[in-house]
């Protein structure tokens, strides 16, 4: 039976990353194969006969005395303790291979180290940019930034990349440059999978070497979304409500159009918004924050989902969820966005950070007859299922590993 040591910080479903994680597990539990979890000790895990092997829990935001501070800055940069928890794992379990997802920050990437020097072929997917930017986004206090470009990397402390810290941006940067000197990720992890064909190619620009990299898409279980007919009359955006999504645009582009819109989702940004929407008379309902049939039933009840994001997104999943449930999407022209959507067929696309552009798209989509609406979302779930199943991305999966000698 083969046997898959699945690796991801967290072991519940927290974000995006996760979602993926835990659905790969039971993807290839389906089809008999052992599979191991290794991540963080959390009080939201699911549980699991393996978390004895977990490591300890490091959360940012806890209060910390200043001892414990300084040995979860050791391990967020190297941590000692994750390196020796998964060679027992390891000689326990005997995987064929292992995948990683998310590590950084708190499993840290010593484990691949230890990884290759017993033999277990390694795959790490890459959900965001963090191999190439050490604060994982490309972008800054003054928009998209590509300053470490090239070993640059003492940009992170002189921008105050992460959270606006410089202490923490320091941490970032000093485990940057760590990682880069052991060749963690470099010269330990064998195959990198990308979600989208637009991070392959800046990995690409960045100096990473091609055939390292595997393009395979995320996927949704459009089985579980089940579509509702005729589309109403607002415009959705769902997710966390941050700086980079692009919603300050949004909402002065509904103010433009004369159009409804609603916002869901909590995060920093909600209040502020609130404000824009009073000061521009946008029409626009926060909706809080939905989940489920919850979140399903506002996307069934829109007109299309929004994506006015303003950072290089990956491979957002929520443009797969709107096409399942037979709605279009407009989205930015900016990262992973426009490969996910077919202009005039699927939905449209905007120059990102223009409101008036926007605004335009607005205005046709609310032209356009409802009977057009619905074939443009019917459209996008066929591709859907065509292309984005969860049986598609495993057998793309089992493809990489029978090519890096992994027995199938």
């Amino acid at each position: 039976m083969p046997g898959l040591l699945s690796i991801n910080n967290y072991y519940y479903r927290r974000g995006g990353a996760e979602v993926v994680f835990l659905e790969q597990n039971r993807l290839f539990e389906e089809i008999g194969w052992d599979v191991v979890p290794f991540a963080m000790r959390h009080s939201k895990n699911l549980p699991s006969p393996w978390q004895n092997w977990f490591v300890d829990e490091i959360e940012f935001g806890e209060s910390y005395s200043l001892p414990q501070k300084l040995i979860n800055t050791r391990k967020i940069i190297y941590s000692t303790e994750a390196r020796r928890k998964i060679s027992a794992l390891v000689q326990r379990a005997k995987p064929s291979v292992a995948h990683a997802h998310n590590v950084y920050h708190h499993i840290s990437p010593a484990i691949f180290g230890r990884l290759k020097s017993v033999g277990v072929p390694t795959v790490l997917t890459l959900h965001d940019l963090k191999i190439a930017c050490p604060a994982y986004k490309m972008l800054t206090h003054d928009g998209i930034c590509e300053r470490c470009k090239g070993g640059a990397i003492w940009n992170v402390a002189a921008h105050r990349c992460v959270k606006n810290s410089l202490p923490l941006s320091m941490v970032i940067a000093m485990e940057t440059a760590v990682h880069r000197l052991l060749g963690c990720y470099s010269r330990h992890v064998d195959r990198f999978v990308v979600p989208s064909r637009f991070y392959l190619e800046k990995f690409v620009e960045w100096g990473w070497p091609r055939e390292r990299f595997c393009h395979i898409p995320n996927f949704v279980d459009a089985d579980h979304l089940h579509p509702r007919g005729e589309p109403g009359q607002a415009f959705v955006f769902f997710g966390r409500l941050g700086p980079e999504k692009g919603l300050a645009t949004f909402v002065r582009a509904l103010a433009l159009a004369n159009a409804k819109g609603w916002i869901v989702g909590t995060g920093p940004e909600e209040e502020s918004l609130k404000v824009l929407a009073h000061q521009t008379g946008a029409d626009v309902e926060f909706l809080g924050y939905r989940t489920g049939e919850a979140l399903f039933d506002v996307i069934r009840s829109a007109r299309a989902m929004v994506l006015p994001s303003e950072w290089y997104e990956n491979a957002p999943m929520s443009v797969m969820e709107a096409y399942a449930l037979e709605r279009p999407v407009i989205g930015a022209d900016i990262g992973g966005i426009p490969e996910l959507i077919r202009p005039g067929e699927t939905g449209d696309v905007f120059v990102s950070g223009d409101a008036e552009s926007l605004a335009e798209r607005l205005r046709e989509f609310a032209r356009k007859a409802d009977d057009e609406i619905l074939a443009m979302g019917q459209a996008g779930r066929r591709w859907v299922l065509d292309d984005f199943t969860a049986t598609r991305y495993r057998d793309r999966l089992l493809d990489l590993y029978r090519g890096m000698g992994v027995p199938c």
